[in-house]
């Protein structure tokens, strides 16, 4: 699968030079020149990668930062500062409000390659957990049990790759029907039951490691 990055770049030239040098490293590069344009883009499709500019024609990045990170469907996103603003608390202020890197300007374009391939070679690997026996793909949307594969609904996959990422920490009934559905309140919490119910009885014996939190919601636990 081709990761996608959106570049948010107001200056026309770099953005090209950004645009080019990425897609010959096989990556579906898109570029856009405002703060209006990126997020009409990032509601209907979220990128792996966000290469994000602080000074923008309408906006400030720190603003879209912002912005994105306060939503917590957010964080699979990674986000990387790309802007002419050296200062280390210019810095600071962006790693604290939630970028995962700051490249400054004028930057080697070797280097923003390198910075690049680096960050989605984490992504990637965060798409494949495995845990006492149980591994989940989410790319590729494959999970075994014991090293044989185990054939899961949609509904079934999402919640135990939530589970999983989530190791240890309870994901309430709440979170799980928000990461299966969005914000639609349309199904009741005891839906996210049921689903557990059929998945635990997949997992060929390690069903286990999904503990109920009483009143709250589950945890999978090693």
């Amino acid at each position: 699968m081709t990761n996608i990055i959106y570049s948010v770049e107001d200056d026309a030239n770099i953005a090209k030079i950004i645009s080019i040098a990425l897609e010959k490293q096989g990556y579906e590069v898109h570029s856009f020149f405002d703060g209006q344009s990126f997020l009409e883009a990032f509601a209907k499709q979220k990128p792996d990668l966000i290469l994000l500019d602080l000074m923008l024609p309408d906006c400030s990045g720190l603003d879209l930062l912002r912005k994105i990170r306060a939503n917590e469907k957010n964080d699979d996103v990674s986000i990387m500062i790309v802007s002419a603003k050296n200062q280390v608390l210019d810095k600071v202020d962006g790693l604290d409000l939630g970028a995962d890197d700051y490249l400054e300007k004028p930057f080697d374009i070797l280097e923003l390659i390198s910075r690049v391939n680096a960050r989605l070679r984490r992504i990637r690997q965060l798409t494949t957990i495995t845990i006492d026996g149980v591994s989940i793909d989410s790319e590729r949307r494959v999970c075994t049990v014991l090293g044989k594969e185990v054939s899961l609904t949609n509904a079934e996959f999402t919640i135990l790759f939530a589970l999983m990422r989530a190791s240890d920490k309870v994901v309430s009934r709440d979170q799980l029907l928000s990461i299966l559905w969005g914000d639609r309140n349309v199904y009741e919490s005891r839906t996210v039951d049921v689903h557990v119910k059929a998945l635990r009885a997949k997992l060929q014996g390690q069903e286990k490691h999904i503990a109920s939190v009483y009143g709250i919601g589950y945890k999978y636990t090693k």
